[in-house]
């Protein structure tokens, strides 16, 4: 009868004392998720930054900071939007500082953040929802197309991120969530200059959180599926731009396939407060995001055979359309209501006089 030699004795000890190391720090991990549960930081007076702010997703988490007393700065590109939400903001009591900015210059970026901390001191949280989306097929779309992308979506969460973040390390605490996208997990046909974006977001938020919480300094990682925000109306469609607005309208606005921006605001803002590392939002986002993570070669085939029955290219044009400029019978119909009434709850619509 054989006996293990010396060398597979240390081996199999060393596999042992490695499992119980990752099964001990598995369940440190799963009782610090069971307290946050129940432990919500307050944001009362607390001072929050929300890049793309004027309207869509960004006016909602806005609008909830400020039912909880936060002090909240919004900015945005376009300086009559940037008004109108904060003149919204006022009428229910909220203190509001709007900044005209653009994210993708690191410049504006800076000088944004001289002016926050001018008024409010100091900066404790930041949400970096600024985004940009152009649908259409891979014909259609330019280098342009890929690098306006990411200059808002990657480069504007990383000026952001690194100028908020000496102060928040020197306090050493802080809040910083990157609303990236179920669009940044799995790659979806005629989006993606997005995609590409959003997995870069992706992937800087989970490295920083990664980083950062021996910091003090907490990291969210929010990844929501399509959402009722009237987005389309300000989203830019390129080849077939009528037939790609129609199905992107339907889409962003089926209760079935979208849930509503106010409760993604609640979700997002719940998120924060907890300390999560990450949210992902939609029932049929977790399933997506989940059989692509167990079986990421079907996923895509699957993706595959759903492009097929896509817009086709509109013959590659590569002009950009605008959601109000792409109206058709479909997108007029009853089958975006929701998607309507939410764009003007959530100001997407154009100031008078534009």
């Amino acid at each position: 009868m054989r006996f293990p030699g010396k060398t597979a004795l240390l081996w199999g000890a060393a596999g042992t004392v490695a499992a119980g190391a990752l099964a001990s720090a598995g369940a440190v991990v799963a009782a610090g998720a069971l307290v946050r549960r129940f432990q919500m930081a307050d944001m009362g007076g607390k001072v929050v930054l929300i890049t793309g702010g004027s309207r869509g997703l960004g006016f909602a988490i806005a609008r909830e900071f400020a039912s909880l007393g936060s002090r909240v700065v919004i900015c945005a590109r376009e300086q009559d939007e940037l008004e109108r939400a904060a003149a919204e903001l006022r009428r229910s009591g909220a203190e509001v500082l709007e900044v005209q900015c653009d994210v993708a210059n690191q410049d504006q970026v800076a000088a944004m953040m001289v002016r926050v901390v001018e008024r409010f001191g100091q900066i404790e949280v930041l949400v970096n929802n600024a985004g940009i989306i152009s649908v259409g097929p891979i014909e259609s779309q330019t280098i342009e197309d890929f690098q306006q992308a990411m200059d808002v979506m990657f480069w504007g969460q990383v000026y952001t991120t690194l100028a908020v973040l000496p102060e928040m390390k020197k306090r050493r605490i802080g809040w910083i969530a990157n609303i990236s996208s179920v669009g940044g997990k799995i790659s979806v046909p005629h989006l993606v200059p997005y995609s590409c974006a959003k997995f870069a977001s992706t992937g800087l938020s989970e490295g920083l959180a990664a980083e950062l919480a021996k910091d003090g300094i907490h990291v969210t990682t929010i990844v929501p599926g399509l959402m009722r925000t009237g987005s389309h109306f300000n989203a830019h469609f390129k080849g077939d731009h009528r037939a790609e607005y129609s199905w992107f309208s339907v889409a962003a606005t089926n209760p079935l396939s979208s849930i509503s921006a106010s409760r993604a605001a609640r979700c997002i803002v719940r998120a924060i407060r907890r300390g999560q590392t990450e949210l992902v939002l939609s029932v049929p986002a977790k399933l997506a995001v989940a059989l692509h993570g167990l079986l990421p070669g079907p996923t895509v085939q699957v993706l595959g055979a759903v492009n097929r029955v896509m817009p086709g290219t509109g013959s590659e044009r590569k002009e950009r359309f605008e959601g109000r400029e792409s109206e058709s019978t479909i997108s007029r119909s009853r089958l975006t209501e929701l998607g309507k009434r939410a764009s003007r709850e959530l100001l997407q619509h154009p100031v008078a006089g534009r």
